[in-house]
């Protein structure tokens, strides 16, 4: 029910995100979603990878401060207010979205977004029993 994602603290510099995604290029992972937020000093990377482990490894003997978190990848109908029927019930049942992002690839008609939410296992379940399809790691890999 639940895939992946590297979360990474990256220095808010000139040159810092193309110095991390050449570092991923030149070890064959790729990049497959990518949200960033960010601070004053560093920002906060969140990524969907091909290849956690070896990412994390990567990345971390290159210093980065890095952690994998399990989020919710939810096949959303890409028609206006398809998001908002997904956040209406998780709303409904008292589940908090932490943070979403959207994922570039399809499947089928359906958009798919990156939910974090508070009660991870609570809200996948509500969602599969609602008819929300839950994509899992070897199908977003």
């Amino acid at each position: 029910m639940f895939i992946q994602q590297i979360s990474v603290f990256i220095e808010n510099r000139h040159g810092s995100l193309t110095d991390f995604t050449q570092l991923l290029g030149e070890n064959g992972v790729d990049l497959i979603a990518l949200s960033i937020a960010d601070t004053t000093n560093f920002g906060i990377l969140r990524a969907i990878v091909s290849d956690n482990e070896k990412t994390l490894k990567v990345v971390r003997d290159k210093g980065y401060t890095a952690n994998l978190t399990e989020v919710l990848a939810v096949a959303v109908p890409d028609v206006p207010g398809g998001l908002a029927g997904v956040l209406q019930l998780l709303r409904d049942n008292d589940i908090s979205v932490e943070y979403l992002y959207s994922f570039v690839r399809r499947v089928g008609n359906d958009a798919i977004i990156i939910f974090r939410v508070d009660q991870p296992e609570r809200a996948g379940n509500l969602l599969r029993d609602k008819g929300v399809r839950l994509l899992e790691q070897d199908e977003i890999a």
